[in-house]
């Protein structure tokens, strides 16, 4: 992301407003506003086939996945994220009809050259302060590599365990 030292703050309110009638997506973060990239097509492909393999897992469950044209309300960090993919099982999120969810319990997001050190790092972060999700996971869309970050609670708050799937094999 590239800041702009001439910062002019953007309320939530006026980016949900702009973001209905846009033509193009935008990420919202902290009163800034950023343009998305359109994926390309592999991107495509492998969000596609997760959400379709993803939905039919959980055919049986209260819960819902979500593809890439959903925003992800932060309302801690301040932020709205377009995930590639998230899944809620919450009750309130289900008849919702927001044009954001703000249960998740699942985000995944593919990595590309240019949003991996993002989805990482501040977005990762800003993540984090999402009380339902449980599970953040990253997929190398040029390499067989998953990562998957699992939130566990304790009386002190949270604890990160990290796992990683290289090929076929859990590390």
């Amino acid at each position: 992301m590239v800041t702009n030292p001439n910062f002019f703050y953007v309320s939530p309110e006026v980016y949900l407003e702009r973001e209905r009638v846009s033509p193009i997506k935008h990420e919202y973060r902290k009163g800034r506003i950023y343009a998305m990239v359109g994926d390309k097509k592999p991107h495509i492909v492998l969000n596609t086939n997760l959400a379709t393999l993803l939905s039919i897992h959980l055919d049986d469950s209260p819960c819902l996945v979500l593809t890439s044209d959903i925003k992800v309300r932060l309302e801690e960090a301040n932020c709205y994220y377009y995930p590639d993919i998230a899944a809620v099982c919450d009750e309130r999120e289900i008849n919702n009809t927001d044009d954001f969810i703000l249960y998740p319990v699942l985000i995944i997001e593919v990595l590309s050259q240019s949003t991996e050190s993002f989805d990482r790092g501040d977005k990762f972060s800003d993540y984090q302060t999402c009380p339902t999700l449980k599970e953040y996971i990253l997929i190398h869309q040029n390499q067989m590599k998953i990562e998957a970050l699992r939130y566990l609670l304790w009386f002190d708050g949270g604890h990160k365990s990290t796992k990683s799937l290289s090929g076929n094999r859990l590390n």
